[in-house]
């Protein structure tokens, strides 16, 4: 297999390395995301963030592949029109067998996502070379780059980890990592058995069936493997860069400073700090026709259905919830993840259904500008996986949410919102629910699907509740983004934190230590 090396070539937004004369006075940031679009795109925000919070002080630069470096074009080049110096580092994407373009989990088939994860480790060879032509002076990598806490320590420059997932599910995920010998004697002598969360602030128990967590605290996998190793260099390194913010899981954002981090920074919602206009191309060609169909409804009678960028539904379970929809009679904007698998309606929406709920609903191919949908003053509720940045969105924009997680840590961010935020409810409460298809029942009947959308849709007490709690984190999260909000103010303190440390020269070696391999 291929080992690829990094390109410095410069293609227009792309930086070569800067004279020494502006080096000597510019805070060089490189940006390692992971080939996800959740990833990437909050990662792009928080460097045009930096880099207009400090303009001519700070020029941040994106390493990503060529066909990552298309998704992200419109925001940068948004940013480098504001004069905002924000550049591209082309690093080819490792040869694993995907066709020419596919080189994020997005457009990836099912079947080939371990191929795009064994690109995450074979593209280390490539990152740790650039790092060391074009001497940065901080890193800020994705969390499946633990290892550039080594080259970092090398070059005698901090390193960071970027955290797209929110504390709440990470203190979970660690907490319940030290019961994993626990959980795995449980699953096996009964699969529907419960955990309660271990030693989680707050004054709210965490429980959740076995079932429903992830993967690799249930069974052996690489991530069970390299976990320990992951969070040893998180909490080596400068610092935690987390794309949250502080009024939506306080009392796990001050756990989480004290034990998962040298440093902190609660910096989110990371789009919140975009400009409105640039919503609609954030992430990718959006389809801007969607809001003018939405402008054509009442206000908040419009059920947004999304379940992100990577995560699969089965054809029959697709059938499912077109059903449920239409039966719903509710208005809906329904996005269809677009890979080549499910181009044919047939595939995932009985015959005629199309037609059958024309004007009522509305059916977007691909990359929706969700950000822009959420903001629409008709959108009244989000059907959606509970993705942390889904999650985040939702939040931000003051819509309530019905939870349907699918993988990883979406049924435990399903509880922040609907137990300690209190702004959603669940789909469906029926059958076993989980990742692992083996031990779920995936199929959630069109019945279950319409009752909850229609039900959720009532007004009523129950929905004033939710309304009101997404309301006041919407109004929560525009303060934290606000000048002198707490987000604005921890990314002050993030590049206030840089400069000083390169100013110093720190961090020393001793600090940034070489995790050795398992």
């Amino acid at each position: 297999m291929a080992t690829t090396t990094a390109s410095t070539r410069t293609d227009g937004d792309t930086a070569a390395a800067p004279s020494a004369a502006v080096a000597g006075r510019t805070l060089r940031v490189f940006f390692l995301p992971s080939f996800a679009r959740g990833h990437l795109i909050p990662q792009t925000d928080l460097a045009c963030l930096m880099a207009a919070a400090r303009p001519g002080e700070l020029e941040a630069t994106m390493v990503v592949s060529p066909a990552n470096a298309a998704i992200i074009a419109p925001t940068v080049a948004r940013a480098a029109a504001a004069g905002h110096a924000v550049r591209v580092l082309r690093c080819p994407f490792p040869d694993v067998g995907l066709g020419d373009g596919i080189e994020c989990l997005s457009t990836a088939p099912t079947r080939d996502a371990w191929r795009v994860y064994r690109a995450m480790e074979l593209v280390r060879p490539a990152h740790e070379s650039l790092l060391r032509e074009h001497r940065p002076d901080a890193v800020v990598s994705d969390v499946p780059f633990w290892w550039t806490n080594g080259v970092a320590a090398e070059l005698g420059v901090p390193r960071l980890t970027f955290h797209p997932v929110g504390v709440f599910p990470q203190l979970a995920m660690n907490n319940l990592f030290t019961m994993r010998t626990e959980i795995i004697r449980r699953v096996s002598s009964d699969a529907r058995a419960v955990v309660s969360v271990p030693d989680m602030p707050g004054n709210k128990e965490i429980t959740i069936p076995v079932s429903e967590l992830p993967s690799f605290l249930v069974q052996d996998d690489h991530l069970s493997s390299t976990w320990e190793q992951i969070k040893a260099c998180q909490l080596a390194g400068f610092g935690v860069i987390v794309n949250t913010f502080v009024d939506l899981e306080r009392a796990y954002c001050e756990e989480f400073s004290r034990v998962d981090a040298r440093r902190a920074y609660f910096v989110g919602p990371l789009a919140a700090h975009q400009p409105s206009c640039s919503a609609v191309q954030r992430g990718g060609d959006g389809n801007g026709d969607c809001l003018s169909w939405l402008s054509t409804k009442p206000s908040r009678s419009v059920v947004y259905v999304c379940f992100g960028s990577w995560a699969h539904f089965s054809a029959a379970q697709s059938r499912e919830l077109a059903l449920g929809l239409e039966a719903s009679n509710q208005p809906f904007l329904w996005v269809v993840r677009a890979d080549g698998s499910d181009d044919s309606t047939s595939l995932w929406a009985p015959e005629g259904w199309e037609e059958r709920v024309a004007g009522r609903g509305m059916v977007v191919r691909g990359w929706a500008p969700q950000v822009a949908v959420l903001a629409h003053p008709s959108v009244g509720a989000f059907l959606t996986h509970c993705g942390w940045n889904s999650v985040l969105e939702a939040a931000s924009a003051g819509v309530p949410v019905l939870t349907w997680p699918l993988v990883f840590e979406q049924f435990i961010n399903e509880r922040l919102v609907t137990g300690v935020a209190a702004f959603g409810a669940r789909v469906w409460d029926g059958g076993t629910r989980g990742e692992r298809a083996e031990k779920a029942e995936t199929t959630v009947p069109a019945e279950a699907i319409a009752r909850a959308v229609a039900g959720f849709m009532e007004r009523g007490a129950r929905r004033e509740r939710m309304e009101a709690s997404a309301g006041e984190l919407a109004e929560r999260a525009r303060a934290a983004v606000g000048e002198s909000g707490t987000s604005w103010r921890d990314i002050q303190r993030l590049i206030d934190d840089l400069v000083q440390a390169r100013d110093s020269g720190l961090p020393p070696r001793e600090n940034n230590p070489v995790i050795k391999e398992a």
